[in-house]
């Protein structure tokens, strides 16, 4: 019988039998490592036409790992980690110690970036690299481990992990408007594509925009925010976003409703990489220290 690589079967089927083992779930191995769950689908009875044996019991509402899967298993795994661990060894590259994070961009500038020095205090070690795509194609050009996003628990997917709600609300400069705040009057912001907006704010308080009054929409809240840090006008926010800037003076709310979207910042484990030393430490440290906030 030949050992090389032509004996095994193909990887895609490996990485879709180790993801639906772990989470017990096609569906979840699918939001894992990018697939559809027909893909995944496909793949384990693959794996399992290959090796003459049933991997996993597929019941109405649950998976369940046969006699035959459970005993499968870790010979995968210990593979997986072989394999990293002798690449790691062939290049050099402790990638153990280093998390690549795609991290919305607002997020990573306004509570991120701020509590870094607290990351590396507590784990000198890691090395965090930190890209933060703003449209798909940006996203599928890096592998990270993990990524912090911001969107509706139903399109994130099952493993999302919510970091915190979305609550909104009107913040400016405060001297804008020589402290008067008339919001029919300010020159407002606002982020394109969320479902937040000032019309919804203003009608919770049954106001409306005044006559003529015009919205400036960004592609991102940074430049909403940046606006109101300026003293160009009110911008729409998260309580998230703009905590540390009330707390030092640089912003105002000015006024009291808030309202919650169903929406937030959510932590997305990607594929296996989101169990390295870097990434654990990392997602331990950020529920932490959002704990403290």
């Amino acid at each position: 019988m030949s050992t090389g690589a032509s004996s095994l079967p193909p990887l895609a089927w490996l990485r879709a039998f180790e993801a639906s083992a772990r989470h017990l779930s096609f569906t979840r191995a699918a939001g894992e490592l990018g697939l559809t769950q027909s893909a995944i689908s496909q793949h384990i009875r693959n794996l399992e036409a290959y090796l003459g044996r049933d991997l996993f019991l597929r019941k109405t509402r649950a998976l369940e790992l046969t006699e035959d899967g459970g005993n499968y298993l870790p010979i995968v795994r210990e593979a997986f980690q072989i394999l990293s661990n002798g690449t790691q060894a062939f290049t050099g590259d402790d990638r153990g110690r280093t998390l690549t994070l795609h991290c919305n961009l607002a997020f990573s500038i306004y509570w991120l970036a701020p509590r870094l020095h607290k990351l590396y205090e507590a784990h000198p070690w890691l090395t965090l690299n930190i890209v933060t795509p703003i449209w798909d194609p940006e996203r599928h050009a890096t592998h990270a481990a993990l990524e912090i996003r911001f969107g509706r628990p139903e399109d994130l997917g099952a493993n999302a992990q919510k970091l915190s709600d979305a609550t909104y609300f009107p913040v400016c400069a405060p001297d804008y408007q020589d402290g008067i705040f008339n919001v029919t009057k300010a020159k407002l912001f606002d982020c394109a594509g969320v479902t937040g907006s000032w019309g919804t704010w203003l009608s919770a308080g049954d106001a409306a925009l005044a006559p003529g009054q015009n919205i400036n929409l960004a592609s991102t809240y940074v430049i909403a925010m940046q606006a109101a840090l300026n003293g160009a006008g009110m911008a729409l926010t998260h309580d998230i976003l703009v905590r540390d800037y009330l707390e030092q003076g640089t912003l105002v709310a000015p006024f009291q409703r808030k309202l919650t979207l169903n929406e937030g910042y959510y932590l997305l484990p990607m594929a296996q990489y989101a169990e390295t030393p870097a990434a654990v430490a990392f997602q331990d440290w950020l529920f932490s220290e959002l704990s403290l906030d």
